[in-house]
């Protein structure tokens, strides 16, 4: 805890580096880690920013900074901004390095079609050399450096959750969201089910009203033998999944299940998946449509 502050000490990364050595994959993942996050801040900026997180009002305490230099008259700025930090007991900072190769470099460049921003009407070798030049003496201050020659993007993002993951803290969960085809499909979902075959609860006049949050409704939806086998299929497909999911990268599966209305079927199969799966990973439960039906009762 800081005395000058009264909180608890703030974690800043910067990540800076070579252009096109991942920058953009790394404040992405840091993101999923749950740090604020703010994408090519101009370093002059830097000392300004840092007096709004000194600020006892907010709670932010993991920022992650890209720091993109194009220029040694930035280097100015942030030299003086890194040295004033090394004096400052509020907050613990760390510079987090990109490197690559000049080839593996050139030939992202040729992949995206992009210039190098130091060499705009130049080889794109030109520009890599002048900026190794500029980041060479940021280079050497920094506390951890990434060689992503070798790395795909999946690689980079796995190695910086090893690395500044919290004790046991798992980045990748599961939102599971239930929908009515007839409001139009989930157009975000990464795995959408229909279970418009099911049995309808909406033609049992009693249960109409109700949604799938009442037991009465899920106890009709449960009760039938496809149903219970639906489940059991759907599981199994998706232990098989997930474990698949998250060693590609993917830090967050959106999983729609649908029925006609959204109110019943969907919203009960819904809960189901997500209670079940809760012991294993994060889960999350959205009813998109579940009040859009006047007279609907819970």
């Amino acid at each position: 805890m800081s005395e000058q502050t009264g909180k608890h000490e703030t974690k800043l990364v910067i990540i800076t580096g070579m252009s096109g050595a991942g920058k953009t994959v790394a404040i992405q993942s840091f993101e999923d880690l749950g740090y604020y996050c703010v994408d090519n801040l101009p370093p002059t900026l830097l000392p300004k920013f840092l007096e709004l997180m000194k600020d006892q009002a907010n709670n932010i305490q993991k920022v992650a900074l890209v720091i993109d230099l194009r220029s040694r008259e930035f280097f100015d700025f942030l030299y003086q901004s890194l040295d004033k930090l090394s004096t400052e007991n509020w907050i613990q900072e760390h510079i987090l390095f990109l490197d690559c190769t000049d080839e593996k470099l050139i030939s992202r460049y040729k992949e995206t079609r992009r210039t190098h921003p130091l060499a705009t009407e130049d080889l794109p070798l030109k520009g890599i050399q002048r900026e190794r030049e500029i980041v060479d003496e940021l280079r050497g201050r920094s506390q951890r450096i990434i060689d992503t020659t070798d790395m795909k993007p999946r690689d980079l993002r796995e190695k910086i959750v090893d690395v500044y993951a919290e004790e046991k803290q798992d980045v990748f969960s599961i939102q599971f969201v239930s929908f009515g085809f007839k409001h139009g499909i989930l157009i975000d979902a990464d795995v959408v089910i229909d279970v418009r075959f099911l049995p309808n609860p909406h033609y049992v006049p009693q249960l109409q009203p109700l949604t799938g949050l009442n037991s009465d409704v899920s106890s009709y939806v449960f009760k039938w033998t496809e149903t219970r086998l639906f489940i059991e299929k759907f599981l199994d497909l998706l232990e098989f999944m997930l474990p698949q999911y998250k060693k590609e990268g993917k830090s967050q599966l959106i999983v729609g299940i649908g029925c006609t209305g959204g109110q019943h079927r969907s919203v009960a199969l819904t809960e189901y998946f997500a209670n079940e799966l809760a012991d294993q990973y994060i889960t999350h439960i959205t009813h998109r449509d579940i009040d859009k039906r006047k007279g609907t009762t819970k």
